[in-house]
């Protein structure tokens, strides 16, 4: 056994893969938030996976993700196969696309398929997955490791009174800025769009698909706005709050300070963007620390990182993000998904992941390390990021909540309607899928 295994409580070690950009650092994350309940209905009659079916695993596991651009879990599932010669795993990628990513394990499921033994979920799927009754209860197993992680980092893994996976990576946007270029990085989202205006602009993921929903929720929750009533059963994004924001990002493009092609954007291009120069400043994931300093970066050594600004005379907001490794129902080895998910999620991978593919650990012990420091200078503030970082909405119907938000935002941001038929829209859109549960 390893080192975290023979601990049944570690120091809570998970700092939630650069949620950094949530909350600036010290700041009391007083962010609107999106409305609903993590706990949801309890769930009875749901598989649980037993923590020692792991032990003498052996044969073939799939992990199913989407397109590993970082290289974080290709190295890991090599040196898994080569810590473990009676395991078999490989990795099965899907599109870049992270509607398409949820498709393809929904179709898998629907189809009661083995295809997939593991998959990596997106933080706001677990509701969705878990009513379906799609995942392996993995609380037992949590439970045992339950200390090691940042409490925020497991909220998105519970619902129905249950744990439905492990947290594998934590993620919060954060403010890229050339620091040839930028003096002081701005404290508020209105002097960002003041600088870029006057520079070469602010890109960041404004395309229409999930990551420009965590884009607008970062100012519309900074403005003070909500998505879902409290109980999670209606809509209240058409407010003056969210307005004010939406506003603001669509006056952003037609001063320039965003360029139009930002509205086709995802991480991507946007990365590729400021690291070819042609932008002063992103808002993008701390994965692309690493990346942004590589040899063929413009921008290697001319840039610097910081907590997402906040919202003039208002508040400050991050969005928790990051995947979970949750185990398919219908897979014929979970003792040897499971012993797979243990090895990802171990201390000695995060810590990899930290310094080598600039992921952000979801255990706390991987934050005290001097290699994780030295290649992750804002690690600190990063940990207090995540630790303040907010849910997106929890509802089983997210993925039509979230659709409605990114749809109506993008047609706004392209110029097809004006941002309060748009919110009114996205309200309509959002009452009718909650309708359904």
């Amino acid at each position: 056994m390893r080192g975290h295994r023979s601990k049944l409580v570690l120091a809570v070690c998970l700092s939630v893969v650069m949620a950094v950009v949530v909350a600036a650092c010290g700041s009391d994350s007083s962010s609107g938030g999106g409305g609903g309940s993590s706990g949801g209905a309890k769930i009875t009659g749901a598989k649980t996976i037993d923590p020692k079916s792991m032990d003498n695993a052996k044969g073939n596991v799939t992990y199913c993700t989407g397109k590993d651009t970082s290289g974080d879990l290709i190295e890991g599932v090599k040196e898994f196969n080569k810590a473990n010669p009676n395991m078999n795993a490989k990795l099965l990628e899907f599109p870049e696309s992270a509607d398409e990513q949820r498709n393809q394990f929904i179709q898998r499921e629907r189809a009661k398929s083995a295809d997939c033994d593991v998959f990596e979920s997106d933080v706001v799927w677990t509701s969705e997955f878990a009513s379906q009754k799609w995942l392996y209860d993995m609380t037992p197993y949590v439970e045992s490791r339950k200390d090691e992680f940042v409490p925020s980092t497991l909220e998105s893994v519970t619902y129905g009174g249950k744990i439905w996976g492990v947290p594998r990576v934590t993620d919060a946007g954060l403010l890229y800025y050339r620091k040839d270029k930028v003096k002081t990085p701005p404290t508020t989202w209105q002097e960002v769009y003041k600088q870029a205006k006057a520079g070469k602009g602010l890109v960041y993921q404004g395309a229409s698909y999930e990551g420009l929903t965590v884009n607008f929720l970062e100012l519309a929750f900074a403005a003070g706005g909500k998505v879902l009533s409290d109980d999670g059963k209606k809509s209240v994004i058409d407010s003056p709050e969210n307005l004010k924001a939406l506003q603001f990002m669509v006056d952003g493009i037609k001063s320039g300070a965003v360029p139009k092609a930002t509205t086709t954007y995802m991480e991507e291009e946007a990365r590729r963007t400021f690291e070819a120069g042609r932008a002063d400043f992103e808002r993008q994931w701390p994965y692309a620390y690493a990346l942004g300093n590589m040899k063929g970066s413009k921008v290697a050594g001319k840039f610097a990182v910081a907590p997402l600004p906040g919202w003039e005379g208002g508040g400050k907001a991050g969005i928790l993000g990051g995947h979970n490794s949750v185990v398919s129902v219908y897979s014929k080895n979970p003792g040897g998904a499971l012993k797979l998910v243990d090895y990802l999620t171990g201390e000695k991978r995060m810590t990899r992941n930290a310094v080598k593919f600039s992921k952000t650990p979801t255990l706390k012990a991987s934050y005290a390390d001097p290699a994780v420091k030295k290649a992750l200078p804002f690690i600190d503030q990063l940990k207090q990021a995540v630790e303040q970082a907010k849910s997106r909405p929890v509802s089983p119907v997210y993925s039509q909540v979230s659709q409605a938000i990114y749809k109506n935002v993008n047609n706004a941001l392209s110029g097809q309607t004006d941002p309060k038929s748009a919110l009114k829209q996205a309200q309509s859109d959002m009452d009718k899928a909650l309708a359904t549960f």
